[in-house]
């Protein structure tokens, strides 16, 4: 996990998640910082282990903490966070060691991980991607009968 602990200690990640949090600071629905990154690894775990996905605990924790670090530049420019964010992933990737084959699994899990076409896939991507919607803790969110999410979406009850 010291490479993970580069990627949290990485200037250019402290920046953007120091960003994230100061555009976010007034938003009432599901935020983008360090406790959701968190939230989601862990959820990644948990499903890592039950799917027998044998993936590894930095390459979770790597794609988890990087996946929503483009949402400083979506709100600014309008480009998606996923397209937003590959670049930034990419260089705080190689700065904290990563291999180019690593690097290319992150990219691609930081993507697509809002494309539901990959949700059952037992991939880095398609774990990141019910992860990040498992994370969500709607039935406890005061902000749920406002929120623009279709109710099918929403985790009314508590999953991981």
């Amino acid at each position: 996990m010291n490479r993970i602990d580069r990627i949290i200690n990485n200037k250019c990640y402290i920046k953007c998640m120091a960003e994230i949090k100061t555009l976010e600071a007034a938003r009432r629905f599901c935020g983008h910082g360090m406790e959701h990154c968190l939230d989601v690894a862990r959820i990644m775990m948990i499903l890592n282990y039950e799917e027998q996905a044998d993936l590894s605990r930095e390459l979770i924790y790597a794609a988890a903490l990087l996946h929503d670090i483009g949402r400083g530049m979506e709100y600014k420019t309008g480009i998606s966070h996923e397209q937003a964010g590959i670049s930034t992933a990419r260089d705080i990737l190689k700065a904290c060691g990563f291999s180019q084959e690593e690097t290319g699994l992150l990219i691609e899990a930081i993507r697509s991980h809002r494309d539901a076409s990959i949700r059952e896939e037992r991939t880095l991507s398609g774990l990141l991607y019910r992860a990040d919607k498992l994370s969500r803790a709607c039935y406890a969110c005061e902000a749920e009968p406002a929120c623009d999410w279709d109710i099918s979406k929403k985790n009314m009850q508590i999953q991981y």
